[in-house]
């Protein structure tokens, strides 16, 4: 077993305070005994495309990346960032979750593959994230000392397919940083992480965003960890803050023998 942590944050446009306030809560959390630790979608900076675009860094290449590289090797955690704006060869930017083993070393990273292109009913109304962030195309895995993490980002949790594709593929844990409108978030966000935990049997870790922004956007919170039964083990508001659990694979390994449905799946999920 292992303490897992995540972090629940009020992002703005300004870089330097996001990563101030962050970093406190990483050594809170890693105070409390956690070995691993999730942070929001758009953790450093949540804004407009001209304010991703001046933090935009090449993988692995940067000032922002280095600091988390090591914020990750002095805590001695693995430090997952929920996402951060990665600026392409073609000039594009990607929202990308970036993986630090305790070492500093960025061992994984997945570019989220759903653009949140809706309209919603509160008061920033049309959401085109496609007009900021190209989208991903490719399943992201990385295997750690606690078991083997599936990685997603956000809307992402819509789309069971991707879930799916990640159980398949050896998923112990999944990571869902977020920053769910408060009203999508209100209807849809528990119940789609519980959802998902009860058809992979794995783990979901979920940080979110909370509260109002800068950007004129209003996020919901209530970060959580759930069980691979489906039960919430540990659960933020919406306020800003940290929360931790223990979490023990053998409760996978326990459900999975007793209701085996991948053998049990007639239909194959196909990633194209």
């Amino acid at each position: 077993m292992a303490r897992f942590g995540v972090v629940q944050m009020n992002s703005g446009v300004d870089a330097n305070e996001n990563m101030d306030w962050l970093e406190g809560q990483l050594r809170a959390l890693r105070n409390q005994g956690a070995k691993l630790i999730l942070t929001p979608e758009n953790c450093l900076v949540f804004g407009k495309k001209e304010d991703y675009e001046k933090v935009a860094e090449e993988l692995g290449h940067g000032q922002r990346q280095k600091q988390f590289s090591q914020l990750a090797f002095e805590l001695g955690i693995w430090l997952i960032i929920g996402s951060f704006p990665i600026r392409n060869h073609d000039g594009t930017l990607s929202t990308t979750c970036l993986v630090y083993d305790e070492t500093g070393t960025l061992r994984a990273s997945y570019e989220k593959m759903h653009m949140f292109d809706v309209d919603i009913a509160d008061r920033h109304k049309s959401y085109r994230e496609s007009d900021t962030f190209r989208a991903g195309s490719g399943v992201a895995l990385v295997d750690t000392p606690f078991g083997t993490l599936g990685l997603s980002i956000c809307y992402d949790i819509r789309f069971p397919q991707l879930y799916a594709a990640l159980r398949a593929q050896g998923a112990d844990i999944i990571l869902v940083p977020a920053a769910f409108t408060k009203a999508t978030g209100q209807a849809h966000w528990e119940v789609l992480l519980r959802a998902r935990a009860i058809e992979t049997q794995c783990w979901l870790l979920a940080a979110a965003q909370c509260g109002d922004h800068d950007s004129g956007r209003d996020t919901w919170g209530h970060s959580m960890i759930v069980d691979p039964w489906g039960q919430v083990v540990t659960a933020l508001s919406d306020r800003v803050g940290v929360t931790s659990a223990e979490i023990d694979l053998s409760a996978n390994s326990a459900i999975r023998s007793k209701m085996p449905v991948l053998q049990h799946a007639r239909l194959q999920c196909v990633m194209k």
